[in-house]
């Protein structure tokens, strides 16, 4: 890994990129805030549960003061159990995920909709089940100003974490919504092996509530949850897809989110460096 000294970043146009906190997992939040404000990053995306340890009142303070932009919370969804107690739960914990984003003053709430229930092979009925979740908490979150933004995950994840796999799977299960209430996630990550993800985005259009971006590395490592590369060390045609996204009518964040051990472990201030750097060469 190579990092950047923070002189050459100062012209660097920055105006959309977001720095999703998991791409430096390890760091707390204070120093998530420090080094965006550091680096000219002017947005962040959040996950709820160093939220919660640090405290959302605190968190929202602290984020507003830096002069920040909150561009998505994570994550909200795993809708897809038959059981009725279960899905009670899951309903109302997203629903306190709503108001967290309310309060930390971000309109996007990234859904991952769940995988197949223990022991179950009905993936249509699971994809069905959160399509009811999502006329329920639909209403509560327009309420409130926020937009739920269903995300589509690679096919590996469809057993265990998502059964929506395609952004034709996702765009679908949003349009019985209004477009105020339910979006859609573009994640490099997720959709660059889509044939037809092209076309798929030109559907999304306004539904589309985030684009993420992060590269695919081969081999995956034995956990292929960690797979995501920096920009520029895989095979995925970012620049390209940006610009499917802008002509399709999005024009906003653009959200830099990073599973991988081998940026965990190293200084948060080298990887913040080398994420603006690899934006610049590969996104633009």
């Amino acid at each position: 890994m190579t990092s950047t000294d923070a002189a050459p970043l100062a012209g660097a146009d920055l105006s959309r990129l977001s720095l999703n906190q998991a791409t430096i997992k390890y760091a707390d939040l204070e120093t998530v805030v420090a080094e965006c404000v550091r680096a000219g990053v002017p947005g962040v995306g959040l996950w709820r549960e160093p939220v919660a340890e640090y405290g959302l009142a605190r968190s929202a303070d602290l984020v507003r003061k830096a002069g920040l932009e909150v561009t998505s919370l994570c994550r909200g969804g795993f809708f897809t159990s038959a059981d009725p107690g279960e899905r009670a739960a899951a309903l109302e914990d997203n629903r306190r995920a709503v108001d967290e984003c309310a309060e930390l003053g971000t309109s996007v709430l990234v859904l991952v909709s769940g995988g197949l229930p223990a022991g179950s092979t009905d993936v249509d009925g699971a994809r069905e089940r959160v399509a009811d979740a999502l006329g329920e908490l639909g209403p509560y979150a327009q309420e409130r100003g926020v937009r739920l933004a269903v995300e589509p995950l690679h096919p590996m994840f469809c057993s265990d974490r998502c059964v929506v796999s395609t952004l034709d799977q996702a765009v679908d299960l949003a349009s019985r919504f209004p477009v105020e209430q339910v979006g859609v996630v573009v994640d490099a990550y997720h959709v660059w092996w889509d044939p037809n993800v092209y076309q798929a985005i030109e559907r999304a259009g306004e539904r589309i509530a985030s684009y993420q971006v992060c590269d695919w590395v081969t081999p995956l490592p034995a956990d292929v949850l960690l797979g995501r590369g920096m920009m520029g060390d895989g095979c995925v045609e970012l620049a390209r897809l940006r610009e499917a996204v802008e002509r399709a009518g999005y024009d906003g964040p653009i959200e830099v989110e990073i599973f991988n051990q081998g940026l965990w472990d190293a200084a948060p201030r080298e990887v913040v460096d080398l994420t603006v750097e690899r934006y610049r060469r590969h996104v633009w």
